[in-house]
């Protein structure tokens, strides 16, 4: 780039005066050719200045002895030479940053080779010389010294009329001296209406201990950070690891909130354009920050070898998860994306969001409630998709624990039928969103999903394409998420509740699941059950506990005890199952028994809930096999505990208990 860009002339102008005439004015709000100009005066003047300097110390600065009188024509011919190279490399065309390496290069060069010129010269002109020949040596290194030093001086009055204001911007810590804090630092410290002003940098790398960025000292380790804070006057502190886990951000967040900071951070990498980091990438603490960052690698080939010019369907296309999987497999070229949902209004948001306007008169949008199963053979008739995500499904706990009949309809049956039609409609992919709930069940919606996970190996068996389960935890961004929920309490005040002070969940945001949702519909076997890498788990406490650190205003952390169905620890694995990688190292195999869709036909939804509920775990343990012996008696613990519960009036009453009419239980919502 050359020397300050036209941007940053243009944001410095007003305060020197644009078009000043004045020499003395900074070199870059002069007009190119007039800075031209200045960089070779300011060459000459340093070669005469190096002649006469290396002349008099040659004859040790004793004035009566010091022979001046070739010392003018040696000037003359080393600012000509320099000049004429000078010129001739490019160091007056204006194309390199005033005191680059570029133009220091290229000033080295230059000043080496006038120097051997002028040594030459004075060489060929025999005795007596016109300078001592040590002085024509000397010479160059002194002009060297004078153009690269004038060079620096220009450089670092532009970086320091650059930086932002100290009285205007916020004083700032920045966390971590890595490539990313550097970047950041520089950015801010070269744009004059930064909002931040950075005072000071630490990071846990010893190694960088006396490293300084642009004159911001590292000034000690993370723990240091109040001490810092407190001997910089820094207001506020910014994560500058876009890599970090959740429980780094949480525990840089808390020692920034005990010294009185205000947390910024980063983006993850992935979010930042082409891989920098600029000052417009700096953004307040997200909650989701507080629950970690996941590197998801995904093969694209593979992807696009079963999306690209397929007939592709999405269930639940209005859901968090099922709007984002349409996001995400567009850009993949599928021939069709057919759009399918019972809400219209959510079929809208999710048009809009894939093509820019609400219009829905595309034929790819089908208004279908999936428990309708004519209305989905319909929709099957007329489109023929080759590959299927399912994501509509019931996924809020406590509502199936009262009405158990609906998860029954929907979450069993409707998917039931949609794998059916799938199959004798020739899907070549069938993709099922599972949950971890459905490992070792304990939970009305954790016995659904497993049931539907077994169904799912069970039409395998006879279909022509590959069937299969994808399961995960909480996904951030998802209708009912924790997160939306502590967001939505801090806005209202408080309190933040909890189920229990160690509760712990896996979570993954919305885009990450559903990058490896696609990434597994490409390499599962048939029947089997996926289970994507959802990191660690995360204590509910400790971002409940962060979030309310960093509300404006006094929120308490309450706690409220487990709900019937609720584990305190979530787990992706059931009883023997094996965590086996051998495709991807983010997403696991699971085999998965089949289950007789016969059986699941049998069912009565309209049967009082307890009874529905012993129904449904005899369903998830039947032909499960004698490896899976612990999981049938975890699920008959869970059952009785259950039924206790609803004959014992902790849940809703009995009356409430029992599943409505079909009439009445027509109306589902989304799963994701």
């Amino acid at each position: 780039m050359a020397e300050g860009s036209s941007i940053e002339r243009e944001s410095h102008g007003r305060r020197f005066g644009r078009g000043s005439t004045s020499l003395l004015a900074p070199l870059w709000t002069h007009p190119r050719k007039v800075r031209r100009g200045l960089k070779a005066l300011t060459d000459v003047v340093a070669w005469v200045v190096a002649i006469a300097a290396a002349t008099a110390l040659r004859y040790e600065l004793i004035p009566g002895q010091i022979e001046w009188s070739g010392a003018p024509a040696m000037a003359a011919l080393a600012c000509a030479v320099h000049l004429l190279i000078g010129g001739w490399l490019g160091l007056y065309n204006g194309r390199r940053r005033t005191g680059s390496f570029d133009e220091v290069s290229l000033l080295f060069a230059t000043v080496v080779a006038t120097t051997t010129v002028v040594t030459l010269v004075n060489i060929a002109a025999g005795s007596p010389r016109l300078i001592p020949l040590s002085s024509s040596v000397a010479g160059g290194f002194i002009a060297l010294a004078i153009v690269c030093g004038t060079r620096y001086v220009w450089r670092a009055s532009f970086h320091r009329q650059l930086r932002p204001s100290a009285q205007e911007a916020t004083p700032l810590v920045v966390i971590g001296a890595g490539e990313a804090g550097q970047q950041v630092v520089r950015s801010m410290l070269s744009q004059p209406d930064s909002p931040y002003l950075p005072v000071a940098l630490v990071d846990d790398d010893r190694s960088k201990a006396n490293l300084e960025v642009m004159g911001v000292p590292v000034m000690g380790v993370c723990e240091d950070l109040g001490r810092v804070g407190n001997a910089t006057g820094a207001e506020s502190a910014l994560i500058a690891l876009p890599s970090a886990d959740g429980a780094l951000v949480r525990r840089l967040s808390r020692i920034a909130h005990e010294a009185g900071l205000s947390v910024h951070v980063l983006p993850p990498i992935g979010e930042l354009l082409d891989g920098g980091v600029r000052l417009s990438d700096v953004r307040e603490l997200r909650p989701a920050d507080l629950l970690g960052r996941h590197e998801i690698n995904t093969d694209m080939a593979q992807i696009a070898g079963y999306l690209a010019g397929k007939r592709v369907l999405v269930t639940g296309a209005g859901g968090s998860i099922g709007s984002e999987l349409c996001r995400q497999i567009q850009p993949f070229g599928p021939a069709h994306l057919i759009l399918l949902d019972r809400d219209e209004s959510a079929l809208h948001g999710v048009q809009l969001s894939l093509d820019g306007h609400g219009l829905l008169d595309s034929p790819d949008l089908a208004l279908c409630d999936i428990r309708d199963r004519g209305a989905l053979e319909r929709v099957f008739d007329v489109h023929r998709p080759e590959v299927v995500f399912h994501a509509a499904a019931l996924k809020h706990l406590p509502l199936l624990e009262r009405f158990p009949g609906e998860a029954l309809r929907t979450n069993v049956w409707a998917t039931l039928d949609c794998l059916e039609i799938a199959a004798s409609s020739g899907v070549e992919h069938f993709v099922s969103i599972s949950t971890d709930k459905a490992a070792d069940p304990t939970s009305v919606l954790g016995y659904s999903k497993r049931i539907a996970e077994r169904l799912t190996a069970s039409v395998d068996r006879r279909a022509p394409g590959s069937f299969l389960s994808v399961r995960f935890g909480n996904v951030l961004g998802s209708r009912g998420s924790v997160l939306t929920a502590f967001e939505s309490q801090i806005a209202a005040g408080g309190p933040l509740t909890v189920t229990d002070p160690e509760v712990t969940r896996y979570f993954m945001t919305v885009e990450e699941a559903c990058q490896l949702v696609i990434q597994a519909g490409a390499i599962g076997d048939e029947g089997q059950a996926l289970v994507l890498d959802m990191g660690e788990p995360v204590r509910i406490t400790e971002v409940a506990q962060t979030l309310a650190d960093q509300a404006a205003h006094p929120v308490k952390v309450v706690y409220t005890g487990l709900r019937p169905g609720e584990k305190l620890h979530e787990q992706l694995f059931a009883a023997g199952e094996r965590d086996r990688r051998p495709r991807h190292p983010q997403v696991s195999h699971v085999d998965v028994p089949p289950l007789d869709t016969d059986l699941v036909r049998e069912l009565d939804p309209t049967r009082e809930a307890g009874a529905l509920v012993e129904d449904l775990v005899a369903l998830c343990a039947t032909g499960a096999g004698t490896s899976n012996a612990s999981t049938t008696s975890t699920l008959q613990r869970g059952v009785r505990s259950m039924v206790h519960q609803f004959h014992n009036g902790s849940s809703p009453s009995r009356a409430s208990s029992t599943s409505p009419s079909p009439q009445r239980g027509s109306s589902r919502r989304r799963a994701r």
